[in-house]
C-alpha cells in the first residue's frame, strides 16, 4: 500500500468514530488511537459466537477461544520478531513495567545497586523503578537531554557503569517525539552486564520494532495505542530471563500442580498469566496487528514523518510559536509546541471549539517539563489516518487563538 493523503482519507473510513463524528480532527493518538471496525467486530464476534474461557474446557467453544487467543499471541510475537512464549499478556505498558519491577530481583546481582533512566521518561517508566530503588536502597541516575531534545550518549556512557543493574528507556518520547537510539544504549548496557528494558508504548504502533535487532531484555507496549481496546498490553522478555524470574501474580491458570503447601508453576507464557485473561482484548490486539501489517509499518512511519514535516513548516511561519521537537529524522509523529504567552490548557480548550482534539499539560512527564522550565505543552500526535487537511485546520485554529488573545 502506498500511504499518502488520499489513502489516509480512505483508511479513515474504516473507523466508525470518524463516520459518526465527521467534523472530528483527532490528533491525540499518543494517548490512545481510534479503533477500526474490523477490531470492533472481532470483539463482538468473540462474545457473540465463541465466548468461553481459555485453556480449561474441552468443549468446542472453549477450544475455539483457546485457538484464537493463542493465534493472537503468535501474530503479536511475529510483529516484534519474538517467540510466542516470550509474549506475556498484561493490562498495558504500565502494568507490564510495574510487574517486571517486582519480579526482576532474581536477575540483579548483589554488587549492582544502580538504575539508569532518562530525563524524558513517562511516569510509567519512572515511578516503578523509583519505588524499586526505595525498596532495595538503590540509586537512580538519569541520562541528560541535549539542547536539541535528543539524548546525550556521552552522558549515557558515564552514567551506565559496572554498578548498573537496570537500564530502562523510552524508545520514543511521548512528549517530544524523540526517537532514542535504543540499540546503541543496549550495547552500552550489555558491556556493563545490565538488564536493558524498553518502554515501546509510542514505538510499536508507529515504527517497525524488532526486539532481536534492539537486543533488549524486556519490552513493554499497550494495545490501545495501536488500534486495539483498552485493558490489553504486552510484556516481552527473553525466554532465558523469563525462566529465571518468578511469577508476579498467582492463582488459577498458571500452575502445573498444587499441594496444600506448595505449587509447581506452568511453562511459559502461562507461568505469568494468572486468572482469566482479557481474551477478547488479546484477540482484538491480534486483529489490530493484522490491520497494521496490511498497511505496513514502514509506510506508517514514512507518512507520519511527512505530516510532522508539514506541520513544522507551517508552525515556523507563525510568530510566537515555541516548538519542542528534535526535527525530521530524529522524531516520530509527535510534536509539542506552545503559543507564547498562552497557557497550553487554554490553547487545547479553544482547539476543542474547532473540534480539534490535542493533548495539553505535562504529559505524565513532570521531571522533563521541570528540566525544560515549562508548565506544559500542547501535543499533536499523528497516526496513519491523519491528513494534511487536519494540519491546515490546526494552523487556522492557532491563528484564530492568537488573534483572540491579542498575540
Amino acid at each position: 500500500m502506498i500511504l499518502n493523503n488520499e489513502t489516509a482519507k480512505k483508511l479513515k473510513r474504516d473507523f466508525p468514530i470518524f463516520q459518526n463524528q465527521k467534523d472530528l480532527i483527532y490528533l491525540d493518538n499518543g494517548a490512545t488511537t481510534q479503533k477500526p471496525k474490523s477490531v470492533i467486530d472481532k470483539i463482538s464476534d468473540f462474545y457473540e459466537n465463541s465466548n468461553a474461557n481459555v485453556f480449561r474446557g474441552i468443549y468446542k467453544n472453549a477450544e475455539t477461544a483457546t485457538e484464537a487467543y493463542s493465534k493472537a499471541r503468535e501474530l503479536i510475537a511475529r510483529f516484534i520478531n519474538a517467540d510466542a512464549e516470550e509474549i506475556i499478556f498484561t493490562n498495558n505498558s504500565t502494568d507490564s513495567i510495574n510487574s517486571l519491577s517486582y519480579a526482576i530481583d532474581a536477575l540483579i546481582p548483589e554488587e549492582k545497586n544502580e538504575i539508569v533512566l532518562t530525563e524524558m521518561e513517562h511516569h510509567s517508566n519512572l515511578i516503578p523503578w523509583q519505588q524499586l530503588a526505595m525498596r532495595k536502597n538503590m540509586k537512580l541516575k538519569f541520562i541528560k537531554l541535549k539542547s536539541d531534545f535528543t539524548l546525550d550518549l556521552d552522558d549515557a556512557l558515564e552514567k551506565i557503569t559496572e554498578k548498573t543493574a537496570i537500564v530502562s528507556v523510552t524508545h520514543i518520547s511521548n512528549a517530544l517525539g524523540t526517537i532514542n537510539p535504543v540499540s546503541q544504549i543496549a550495547e552500552i548496557a550489555k558491556k556493563n552486564n545490565a538488564i536493558f528494558v524498553v518502554d515501546a508504548s509510542q514505538s510499536v504502533p508507529h515504527i517497525k520494532v524488532d526486539v532481536k535487532e534492539i537486543d533488549c531484555d524486556f519490552l513493554a507496549f499497550s494495545g490501545h495505542k495501536m488500534l486495539a481496546p483498552t485493558g490489553i498490553g504486552v510484556l516481552y522478555g527473553k525466554k532465558d530471563l523469563l525462566e529465571k524470574i518468578s511469577p508476579f501474580r498467582f492463582g488459577g491458570g498458571m500452575i502445573k500442580s498444587v499441594t496444600p503447601n506448595n505449587a509447581e508453576f506452568a511453562d511459559l507464557p502461562q507461568k505469568f498469566e494468572a486468572g482469566t485473561p482479557n481474551i477478547a482484548g488479546a484477540i482484538a490486539l491480534g486483529e489490530s496487528v493484522t490491520y497494521l501489517n496490511k498497511i505496513g509499518m514502514k509506510n506508517i512511519e514514512s507518512w507520519e514523518q511527512k505530516l510532522v514535516k508539514y506541520l513544522i513548516e507551517k508552525l515556523k511561519k507563525i510568530q510566537g510559536i515555541e516548538i519542542y521537537n528534535p526535527g525530521i529524522g530524529k522524531t516520530s509523529g509527535i510534536l509539542s509546541f506552545n503559543i507564547s504567552g498562552i497557557h497550553p490548557h487554554d490553547t487545547a480548550s479553544l482547539m476543542d471549539d474547532y473540534r480539534i482534539s490535542v493533548r495539553a499539560g505535562h504529559h505524565c512527564c513532570m521531571p522533563l517539563m521541570k528540566s525544560l522550565g515549562l508548565q506544559g505543552t500542547v501535543r499533536v500526535s499523528f497516526y496513519f489516518y491523519n491528513t494534511f487537511e487536519d494540519i491546515d485546520k490546526i494552523i487556522e485554529a492557532i491563528k484564530n487563538i492568537k488573534e483572540k488573545f491579542g498575540k
